[in-house]
């Protein structure tokens, strides 16, 4: 029988993506390995792999189209055992809108005891593939509950002994849904904009998943705000004598490394700072993994620097560059962003004086950094001049509440006016 090629989970939070480009066409004999597709997600665009192997029977999502659920059938291949047919020819743009997913009957997910395999080859998710090998786990000892048997992420989670995230098991466990076909054109908005006075951009899967990401958060989440200012002067001499010392090596740190790092070493003096707010109870991190904030065309997306306590400062900003020139080319992959347990969002650069974060669930704090000045300070009852800079903690009253959230500020505060705590 001919065997279904799902849209993958390529992220714990895909829904749905765009198919942006075909690799194969109808005829072609696929083996294991081969690049088939690029999928574009609310974070990224990857290359995905070939599983199964045997001839391309059918390409049933065109090019470009935009809005394909995840698990929905997007090509067929020839099974084995299947008798040789003439293959179907694959739709062209005119027969399958590239700005909407088409209408397909679906396939239920299969599920099977154990991976499914050919001689030694072994069928797994490339995203599978890239945790086992880092874990050191053999796949041949993994069963797979994906498509025929094909080992996916929760199971090699489950096989190291961890709990999968439950978006990735929903997403992954959930039944496949056809794709609807490309909804009538909406009436006319009753916006007070006269037609021809302005211009639509279209929404593309970044742009909606922040918007319901933090409509959700900002809804259901009790947001509260602590700010405080610190002093910032002991901080910048200290960047400027490791910048100094680093420069042979071409080694520069930017205050947002000292931020992060100062940022991690809070959370691990106040713990329960560094939460997660679950039904079942709320987690406690045993590291400090920061989620920061970078700007991209189109949106924004939050790299990880996982376990950043344990880290020197010039390590943290070879990473966090490194993550952030991914970022940019939309290049991160799922476990480059996924899993932080605290925030930093930084627009001190842009001049931003002080401002609020919507918390970026299911984290429990996120710390919004505005820009450093000079201002009128008192000092032994002396006014004097200091580079201040504000901060803003956003907590999640169900993780941490007021007493909690001032606990971390003044870790945080410490770490910043006297930097060389940063250093130990």
């Amino acid at each position: 029988m001919a065997i279904d090629i799902l849209m993958p989970a390529l992220s714990p939070t895909m829904e749905e993506g765009v198919l942006a480009k075909w690799h194969i066409k109808v005829g072609d004999v696929l083996k294991s390995g081969d690049i088939m597709c690029e999928i574009e997600t609310d974070k990224a665009t990857m290359e995905v792999e070939a599983v199964d192997e045997g001839k391309v029977l059918e390409i049933l999502v065109a090019e470009g189209t935009q809005g394909v659920k995840v698990n929905a059938v997007i090509a067929r291949i020839e099974g084995e055992g299947d008798a040789p047919s003439k293959a179907p020819t694959a739709p062209t743009p005119a027969s399958v809108a590239p700005a909407a997913a088409p209408a397909l009957a679906a396939a239920p997910v299969a599920t099977a005891p154990a991976a499914a395999t050919d001689g030694s080859r072994i069928m797994a998710s490339p995203l599978a593939k890239r945790i086992a090998e880092a874990a050191g786990i053999n796949l041949a000892q993994v069963t797979g509950t994906g498509p025929h048997g094909r080992i996916v992420k929760a199971d090699v989670e489950a096989a190291r002994g961890q709990a999968p995230q439950p978006t990735a098991v929903a997403a992954l466990a959930s039944p496949t849904a056809a794709p609807t076909a490309a909804p009538a054109p909406r009436a006319p908005s009753p916006l007070p904009y006269a037609d021809g006075t302005y211009d639509i951009v279209l929404l593309d899967g970044m742009r909606r998943t922040i918007a319901r990401r933090m409509t959700e958060s900002f809804r259901d989440v009790p947001h509260f705000p602590l700010n405080i200012d610190l002093e910032i002067d002991k901080l910048l001499e200290l960047r400027k004598q490791l910048n100094q010392v680093g420069a042979a090596q071409n080694a520069k740190v930017s205050v947002n490394d000292l931020v992060i790092k100062a940022a991690a070493l809070a959370c691990k003096r106040v713990p329960a700072a560094n939460a997660s707010y679950t039904p079942d109870g709320i987690l406690i991190h045993h590291h400090a993994d920061i989620a920061v904030a970078v700007a991209i065309d189109g949106g924004l997306i939050t790299p990880v620097i996982r376990k950043a306590e344990t880290k020197g400062l010039a390590a943290i900003s070879d990473e966090m560059k490194s993550l952030a020139d991914k970022a940019r080319n939309r290049k991160l992959m799922p476990e480059d962003y996924a899993g932080g347990t605290f925030s930093i969002s930084n627009l001190g650069m842009m001049g931003i004086k002080s401002f609020m974060s919507i918390i970026n669930e299911p984290q429990g704090c996120i710390l919004s950094v505005g820009a450093g000045e000079q201002r009128p300070v008192v000092k032994n009852g002396a006014l004097a001049i200091a580079t201040v800079m504000s901060v803003t903690l956003t907590c999640d009253h169900r993780v941490v509440d007021g007493a909690i959230g001032s606990a971390w500020l003044a870790a945080f505060k410490s770490l910043i006016e006297e930097p060389i705590g940063l250093m130990l």
